[in-house]
């Protein structure tokens, strides 16, 4: 049964003991800061009353974060410099002009939606990104503050949120949300918490991780997240790496000095294409009776051998093989030999 996960941030707020005078302030935890001085709070005002003075700039700059939580402003803003990538990523790298178009759109319009950070585990005074990397990006090179809600998530909430705010918006394309899939796995994390954060079902989930581990990561990261192209056709792609010495051959190509210049979509292209063109020519093999008539065609494709009968060249010998096949399977279970 799968776990339900909170997101409501735990409230900063001690209880204040019965021995403190009536007009002592409350007092509450820092758990921006990590430190174990609480701050006074005005029960008036709800304004901090500690004098800043002498304090790192660090602990201000924490001091004004928390003030800002604590008087309910939920957004604040943080220096992005302070803030590291998810510790499961979920994004292949986007083409510059894209990543410029988004810059400018932040430039000139300002930040609207406010992303998503924890405090980091282990790492004071440093945060932790759940959702918004382009945002956070934009304002890395932009060199601005970038607007943030701070919530305390553990690892489940976390990827859950990243990936549902993802899926909300259709961000990401059909092989990033298959690797981030798989990597999830990769880290142990159940199998409820992936399909919460993907909002998908078991059988889909299986899928995703399904071609997400059978395509070498080389070629994907090649290939890049090739938007267009979605579940159908990267099967394709799958099953044709799967023939003969096809693994090989698609590094090769994804290694060739003008595969890099095409765009993602393209470059998806470009190995389908080098791939089935391979696959075609190796695809039959005439055989011949001893009277010289070209009985049949075999093809392998990895593990598959198939037979083609041309009832133009040996006519009816295909319902003749076809109605002996269970003779021949008995044989072949018996070692092989005829009777």
């Amino acid at each position: 049964m799968a776990r339900k996960i909170n997101f409501d941030p735990p409230s900063n707020e001690a209880t204040t003991p019965a021995a403190e005078p009536r007009d002592a302030a409350p007092q509450r935890a820092r758990p921006l800061l990590g430190l174990d001085r609480p701050i006074k709070q005005s029960s008036a005002l709800g304004a901090i009353s500690q004098s800043l003075g002498g304090i790192s700039e660090k602990v201000k700059r924490a001091e004004e974060i928390e003030q800002k939580l604590i008087e309910g402003q939920v957004i604040v803003e943080l220096d992005p410099a302070l803030i590291d990538d998810s510790f499961v990523p979920d994004r292949m790298e986007s083409p510059e002009e894209q990543n410029a178009a988004f810059r400018e759109l932040i430039r000139q319009h300002g930040q609207n939606v406010p992303i998503l950070v924890r405090p980091k585990p282990g790492a004071t005074e440093r945060y932790e990104v759940a959702f918004g990397h382009r945002r956070l990006r934009a304002a890395r090179e932009l060199g601005i503050k970038v607007r943030a809600v701070v919530r305390s998530l553990t690892d489940e909430q976390l990827v859950i949120a990243q990936g549902q705010e993802n899926s909300g918006r259709t961000d990401l394309t059909f092989i990033e949300r298959a690797r981030f899939a798989a990597r999830l796995e990769e880290r142990q994390f159940a199998r409820e918490i992936i399909m919460a954060s993907l909002n998908v079902d078991k059988a889909a989930l299986s899928r995703l991780i399904s071609i997400a581990t059978r395509v070498p990561a080389s070629v994907i990261d090649a290939v890049g997240p090739a938007p267009a192209f979605g579940r159908v056709r990267w099967q394709e792609l799958t099953e044709l790496l799967e023939q003969e010495n096809n693994r090989a051959r698609a590094i090769e190509l994804v290694q060739a000095p003008d595969f890099a210049a095409l765009d993602t979509d393209k470059r998806f292209e470009s190995l389908f294409a080098g791939l089935r063109q391979k696959a075609a020519r190796a695809r039959a093999e005439t055989w011949s009776a001893a009277d010289g008539t070209h009985a049949a065609k075999v093809a392998r494709q990895g593990r598959k051998l198939t037979l083609t009968f041309d009832d133009r060249v040996a006519p009816n010998f295909g319902e003749f093989v076809r109605d002996r096949l269970q003779t021949l399977y008995d044989q072949f279970k018996a070692g092989g030999k005829p009777d």
